[in-house]
């Protein structure tokens, strides 16, 4: 009597995706649901599984982009820019996906407000300055979209501002991806209710306090206009060289898997090899035996 076929999914065939933003997109980002899974059919379970299999492929081919362009004047690299109101699970992405690899080959930068010396300079100065060296993942933790985001929706910027930064971001990436920077851009998108049960939690967790930030409600009573501000931002910065992902982030487990996803894509794309040896091997066995006598 032959088995039934299990219909429990295969972690290791799943493609979590989150939901691409093409070029010349004209949707909002409400239309995706902050609790789907596109592209993975699993369970939190399973989530978790996929993540720590795909771990030690993520962690090979980051050592190989390290190994093949580190120390070059030019050379491949990886930024991925991560965005999304607070709470969303950006520290988790840190800790969970890019926490992973080797950290001598990762670069991390969490963008604060600018100081009264960065905001004497054009907005993206202090951006250029972050930027990865060949070789190396460098990872934005909000990053230059805050200046065309919170600048829209508390008008610290007025409308010609806010589209000249579109402008000026969208030749910036251009300019990264012609020097072999590989741009990946993640929004995380939470719903208004998760985000108040994890402001909850804080609040309930005497080793969340630390979290809190009071300002952190008041944002709360912008928030269509941050779904706003984030439609109008990927409408006009989603190009082919530097396209955006929407990553579903009410579930944290989903978010992390479709992040990783997205750095895996991206170093198979560029496929780092290992550099061949700029020294005779045997020459070196043999001198190494001498001293092993």
């Amino acid at each position: 009597m032959s088995k039934k076929k299990s219909k429990h999914p295969d972690p290791a065939e799943q493609t979590p995706t989150g939901f691409p933003i093409p070029s010349g997109w004209k949707g909002e980002v409400t239309d995706f649901d902050p609790r789907a899974t596109p592209g993975f059919e699993g369970k939190k379970a399973d989530g978790k599984e996929l993540l720590a299999l795909r771990d030690a492929a993520l962690d090979d081919l980051q050592e190989r982009l390290y190994a093949a362009h580190h120390g070059q004047e030019e050379g491949r690299s990886v930024l991925l820019i991560v965005q999304g109101m607070d709470t969303s699970g950006k520290g988790g992405i840190m800790r969970h996906v890019v926490g992973n690899v080797d950290p001598q080959g990762v670069d991390i930068t969490a963008f604060k407000a600018p100081t009264s010396a960065e905001k004497r300079h054009d907005f993206l100065w202090r951006i250029r300055k972050r930027t990865p060296a060949p070789g190396i993942i460098g990872v934005f933790d909000r990053s230059q979209y805050e200046d065309v985001l919170i600048h829209r929706v508390h008008g610290w910027a007025d409308a010609k501002e806010i589209r000249e930064r579109y402008t000026a971001i969208n030749a910036f990436e251009r300019e990264l991806a012609e020097a072999g920077t590989t741009v990946v851009k993640v929004m995380l998108h939470i719903s208004a209710q998760e985000q108040g049960e994890r402001l909850m939690e804080r609040l309930e967790r005497p080793d969340k306090h630390w979290k809190y930030n009071p300002g952190d409600v008041d944002e709360r009573g912008h928030w269509e206009s941050y779904m706003d501000a984030y439609t109008r931002a990927l409408r006009a910065t989603s190009t082919v060289g530097a396209p955006w992902t929407v990553v579903p982030a009410d579930r944290k487990w989903y978010a992390r898997i479709a992040v990783q996803q997205l750095l895996l894509n991206a170093l198979e794309d560029i496929d780092p090899q290992w550099p061949e040896a700029d020294f005779d091997v045997d020459e070196e066995k043999e001198r190494l035996r001498s001293t092993m006598d």
